[in-house]
């Protein structure tokens, strides 16, 4: 009986603990690890999965190991810059007694220097999606504070021209500009589609099937 009655004197210590209003400051820097590990895992796995087993070459022992080393890189970075996020946060309210604009914004930075700073491939897929979501962001910000007017029309339509038009010249004249897994992906659609030598290699497969 010393077994169970042990894990409930823990459980009760550490849930009285969880309690305490003069730690919950530190303990959500604490729980923001935990859930940048988690969804930094649970967003790279599926993705890693489906662009290894299209476009990486090698064993299947090679793939999976690709896979793991990218969810897991994701996952470490993810948590960490939450951590130094939100601690630098809590850290910044703390010595000035409350809370501005600009301890979000210097927290996120030293967050993204010292996290997000390393040029690698996760890093450069997180911090292009990232950009992407800021710049619409910033004009909806800059029509809703009267620094641009409303526009007439949707302008998503110009928008979609625009980026359509660009990434697909880019691809086709400067491909090197690009991110490889983008060249990857638009090789598949736009390149190999130009090839095939029967109905093999032209419904059932994307290339030849290389004899064993």
């Amino acid at each position: 009986m010393a077994g169970p009655d042990l894990i409930k004197t823990l459980l009760y210590t550490v849930n009285n603990l969880l309690q305490q209003e003069k730690y919950k400051a530190a303990l959500a820097v604490l729980k923001g690890f935990r859930n940048g590990a988690v969804y930094g895992a649970k967003i790279r796995a599926p993705h890693a999965l489906v662009m290894t087993f299209l476009f990486r070459s090698g064993s299947l022992k090679d793939k999976l190991k690709a896979i793991l080393k990218a969810t897991y890189t994701h996952s470490r970075n993810l948590a960490c810059f939450v951590f130094t996020y939100k601690g630098l946060q809590g850290l910044q309210e703390r010595c000035q007694g409350k809370r501005l604009q600009s301890h979000s914004f210097l927290a996120a930075c030293v967050g993204g220097w010292l996290v997000f700073g390393d040029n690698n491939n996760i890093n450069s897929q997180i911090n292009m999606y990232l950009l992407s979501r800021i710049l619409f962001a910033l004009s909806r910000l800059a029509v809703e504070k009267g620094l641009v007017p409303q526009p007439k029309r949707d302008p998503f339509p110009l928008f979609a021209t625009l980026v359509w038009g660009i990434v697909l010249w880019l691809f086709e004249f400067y491909p090197h500009t690009l991110q490889p897994s983008l060249q990857s992906s638009m090789n598949y659609l736009y390149h190999d589609s130009n090839v095939w030598h029967d109905i093999t290699d032209f419904l059932v497969y994307n290339k030849p099937r290389t004899a064993a």
